[in-house]
């Protein structure tokens, strides 16, 4: 089977790559190894990529979408599409709200299009987000919820990426699951995400910024429970579109999170407690009945296991 993963070089899409690369695949990699953060990182985890059996690998820019059209043509082979390539970030696009619309919006338009014209694909999996519930009180987040109110640009973006492959499975067919992932953290994640943050910063004696005080709570998801989850969706027989959530079915205080690193790196953290930043949201919590059923998703990962792993990657990787 050859599968087309975007955003190979960012921290799930290699993790995936990777596992279809073990488990037999061939995988035609797409990243743009833009600089939103270190592309250093991203060349690190595309070089364990680079030279394995069955994986290619092409820089391109998902918003040039003459480009993308090109590439499908010259690959017709392509069965599957794993699209994981995204401006992420909330606080980002608080500052830079055209990269979200470059990305986001122009980037999953250009992917469902090569998809509706590549003879032999049989299912495209694509990366939402939690962040689409918005500011939903209703907890845990279900699929069936409202996702009219976002209270970010980024939210809204993705939920618009949803929309549009709904409208395409309508009008042209195309087969398309959605995932909507909670707080991925684990061996070479994103340095703007928490575990990296806080890491980073208590391991240099820095202080760390804790925002809403403190009182905050997020469903934190281990990479290994993510890929195994965005596989099954790859494999499933797609008869209309499908968006489910990929989560650990936890709600974790944030402060805790923060004690399960401390505890890890050996150090404790300065915390600075600010206040609730633009965009953000108090709490996090994935209802996964719908996953567990359909995919058989069922994280294995709590953050006392995760965490651990993450730092013990962090500190070989920078050797700290």
């Amino acid at each position: 089977m050859t599968v087309l993963v975007t955003g190979a070089a960012g921290f799930i899409g290699y993790h995936v790559a990777k596992a279809l690369l073990d488990r037999g695949e061939r995988v035609l990699g797409l990243d743009s190894l833009n600089a939103y953060y270190d592309p250093a990182l991203k060349r690190a985890r595309l070089d364990r990529l680079t030279g394995r059996s069955g994986f290619s690998f092409e820089a391109l820019d998902l918003s040039r979408r003459n480009d993308v059209a090109a590439f499908g043509r010259a690959h017709p082979q392509i069965e599957r599409i794993v699209h994981l390539a995204a401006q992420a970030g909330v606080r980002h696009s608080l500052d830079h709200p055209f990269d979200y619309v470059d990305a986001n919006l122009t980037g999953q338009l250009a992917i469902l299009e090569l998809g509706r014209f590549l003879p032999r694909l049989a299912n495209l999996v694509y990366a939402s987000s939690s962040s689409v519930y918005g500011g939903n009180s209703r907890l845990p987040f279900s699929t069936s919820d409202r996702t009219d109110d976002p209270v970010s640009l980024y939210a809204a973006t993705k939920r618009a990426g949803e929309l549009m492959a709904g409208a395409y499975m309508r009008l042209y067919g195309l087969r398309a699951i959605g995932l909507r992932f909670f707080t991925v953290y684990g061996p070479w994640g994103r340095p703007d995400m928490s575990a990296f943050l806080f890491t980073k910063a208590i391991l240099e004696g820095r202080p760390i910024q804790v925002f809403n005080n403190g009182d905050m709570r997020r469903d934190f998801t281990y990479i290994d429970d993510i890929v195994q989850g965005v596989l099954a969706a790859l494999d499933r027989p797609v008869t209309a579109h499908r968006i489910y959530n990929l989560g650990n079915n936890r709600a974790e205080p944030l402060l805790r999170f923060i004690e399960v690193i401390e505890k890890a790196a050996g150090r404790k953290a300065i915390v600075e407690l600010k206040p609730m930043q633009k965009g953000d949201v108090k709490e996090t919590f994935a209802d996964i009945l719908d996953s567990t059923r359909d995919l058989g998703f069922r994280p294995a990962t709590p953050i006392d296991v995760g965490v651990p792993r993450f730092v013990e990657w962090y500190r070989e990787f920078y050797e700290v």
